[in-house]
């Protein structure tokens, strides 16, 4: 399997979060609506996808000045930071490191353990990114100060009753859409695992162009989830991490392998997913809930057989009664890592 980097401008704000998971289903769709951009039917492509993926997305990270703000590792704080002996300041310590979500990793440096990079709050990622912003944007930003790299939106609609040309009830009361908007010029690295026999990364850039141009996720209809495409190119993980590893740090959320990992560490979340396109239509448009581990997590294998892998985790199926065929990525690339437990 080939790694690539492939660089997203964000245009618009976004309803949805740019998950692994989520990403890989929307491209999905793009191979269901013309079967041309591989050359191959979605059901051929899924048919080995249980034990050979023909592709796997990350999550999209921030990506600055030749580093990644990858998320911090979900892992207790004595194993990610360097906290004194003191109790007292240790407990201070603590505090302080919990807004620190952003880890600095760079591309072509090396690292032993967590407690050797550079941790962030938001507000120090917003420094880190005003030096790459242009001089307009910075003119515009001295007006207005920015809090959190990635701020949380709420924005009225109202749906309008034709028969009356007005808002309220049975329906047609205002409600508030929620949305995501990034950083003014940023730009997020998003890893694509491709195997080449069966796919090319000019096939995924056809098809993650044509998601831009329609919107990524909630509220597309209305402009949400544009973005457009930057570079893309080849790149080693193994790289980025430890000489000696001992544990995978995942870049998307996950269904970890049964009887694989002697320790895991995560946050846990429950996808509960929902068809597109004509299948949002059908009778049952919602698929069975997912418990799945979040990107940032850290697992340690029983032996060291997982590494020969680019990825972990495994394919989930049987999730849907409006669609029996329906696969969902449970698979996520992984930086090598070494922790001390």
């Amino acid at each position: 399997m080939k790694i690539y980097e492939i660089t997203i401008k964000p245009i618009t704000g976004f309803g949805t979060p740019l998950k692994g998971d989520t990403i890989f289903g929307h491209f999905c769709w793009q191979i269901a609506y013309d079967e041309k951009l591989i050359g191959k039917s979605l059901d051929d492509l899924l048919s080995n996808y249980h034990t050979k993926p023909f592709v796997i997305f990350s999550s999209a990270y921030p990506k600055l000045r030749g580093s990644y703000a990858l998320k911090t590792p979900d892992m207790p704080a004595d194993d990610v930071f360097e906290l004194p002996d003191d109790k007292r300041e240790r407990i201070e310590k603590r505090k302080e490191n919990k807004a620190k979500r952003w880890m600095m990793l760079s591309k072509d440096k090396r690292f032993s353990s967590f407690k050797e990079l550079e941790f962030l709050r938001d507000k120090e990622l917003i420094e880190w990114a005003k030096t790459n912003i242009s001089e307009d944007v910075k003119r515009q930003m001295r007006k207005s100060e920015a809090k959190d790299y990635i701020a949380y939106l709420s924005q009225s609609h109202n749906s309008i009753n034709r028969l009356t040309g007005r808002t309220g009830e049975e329906g047609f009361a205002p409600f508030a859409v929620e949305q995501h908007v990034f950083f003014p010029e940023t730009e997020l690295a998003l890893f694509v695992g491709i195997d080449g026999s069966v796919i090319n990364i000019e096939h995924v850039r056809t098809g993650l162009e044509r998601i831009g141009t329609t919107g990524f996720g909630k509220d597309a209809s209305t402009g949400l989830g544009r973005f457009k495409l930057g570079e893309a190119k080849e790149i080693d993980l193994s790289k980025m991490g430890s000489d000696s590893p001992n544990a995978c740090y995942t870049l998307s959320p996950c269904v970890p392998e049964s009887d694989t990992f002697a320790e895991m560490f995560f946050s846990p979340f429950t996808r509960f997913g929902r068809h597109g396109d004509v299948l949002a239509k059908s009778p049952n448009p919602f698929k069975n809930p997912v418990i799945m581990a979040d990107e940032g997590g850290v697992f340690i294998p029983k032996t060291p057989d997982v590494f020969n892998k680019h990825y972990i985790g495994r394919a989930v199926t049987n999730i849907s009664k409006a669609e029996p065929k329906t696969v969902m990525q449970g698979y996520s690339l992984y930086i090598l890592v070494r922790v001390e437990v």
